[in-house]
């Protein structure tokens, strides 16, 4: 890790970089270890020699974005954190806007709507970064991102930068190409929208909104919702159907507002989640006959 150090200070003595960084201080469930080294590039030329070196020198890399979908272990990470919220800029040319991997969604969604360009709406009440919701096909109320994406750029593990295009995206329920391709890491994404009001656009991204403040508990730490929607039904349901609201393993909780999250009342650790996870799957089974499968994301 002192090598790598070196050579990055070195050749980008601006990049910022932290060591034994608190990962409970980014991510959205408050939980884990510490990491190793995190950097966070200022830009596609940073990022990208960042990435080129981490393979080059054959050690550990996570990718990090707001860090609302994932789950880090009590031992920390090994190797590199790479956090893309500084590469976060958003254009709109004519019906086309671009989104760097960084950017939040909401601010895609924003940025649309006073374009006055519509069909972003479901994505803005969405608490992750653009770069994640092309990875897992984020969605929510209806749309999704496939609905909407035409283009992704991203960087092999050598370094060169690649473009796919429409289908070649493999688009499907919480999966993309970048899901069989993970060593790919996604620069930034385009959509081609339809033009409309911005008033109407920015009534329906706040009822989006309302409804999630009123169904989701979004005043305290979460991984939003853990498991994949089972098919024929929603995971949320069958939790609260086998009287799971509530169920509390250590500091981690069934959310009595949404059985579909997972809260951390305080101090909840990894293995918390882990276990409470385990006993919500065994126990939908076995009442329900229906096998669940997590959506978040366990690092580390």
């Amino acid at each position: 890790m002192a090598s790598f150090i070196d050579k990055i200070r070195a050749a980008l003595p601006g990049l910022l970089m932290n060591e034994r960084v608190d990962m409970r201080e980014y991510t959205s469930f408050r939980i884990g270890g510490r990491a190793d080294l995190m950097v966070s590039p200022r830009n596609i030329d940073e990022l990208s020699y960042v990435w080129r070196c981490v393979h080059e020198m054959e050690l550990p890399v996570y990718l990090l974005g707001n860090g609302s979908n994932v789950l880090v272990s009590d031992a920390g990470l090994k190797g590199v954190i790479i956090h893309l919220t500084r590469l976060n800029d958003v254009t709109v040319v004519g019906d086309t806007i671009t989104a760097q991997c960084g950017a939040r969604l909401s601010k895609m969604a924003t940025v649309a709507c006073n374009a006055e360009l519509k069909g972003l709406a479901f994505a803005h009440g969405i608490p992750g970064t653009v770069g994640g919701a092309i990875y897992m096909n984020a969605g929510a109320y209806g749309g999704q991102m496939s609905d909407v994406i035409t283009s992704t750029v991203f960087l092999k593990r050598n370094g060169e930068q690649c473009e796919i295009n429409g289908a070649e995206h493999n688009f499907g329920y919480r999966r993309s190409y970048f899901t069989d391709n993970s060593d790919y890491l996604i620069l930034e994404t385009s959509a081609v929208l339809k033009y409309g009001h911005s008033l109407d656009i920015r009534r329906e991204m706040d009822e989006y909104f309302e409804r999630r403040r009123s169904k989701q508990p979004l005043s305290q730490p979460s991984a939003g919702s853990v498991f994949k929607r089972p098919e024929g039904h929603f995971a949320g349901a069958l939790i609260e159907q086998c009287g799971l609201k509530g169920l509390t393993v250590g500091g981690a909780r069934v959310s009595e507002k949404h059985a579909g999250f997972i809260i951390n009342i305080g101090g909840a650790k990894c293995a918390d989640v882990l276990k409470l996870i385990e006993l919500i799957q065994k126990t939908v089974l076995a009442k329900t006959g229906v096998e669940l499968k997590t959506e978040i994301k366990v690092i580390g």
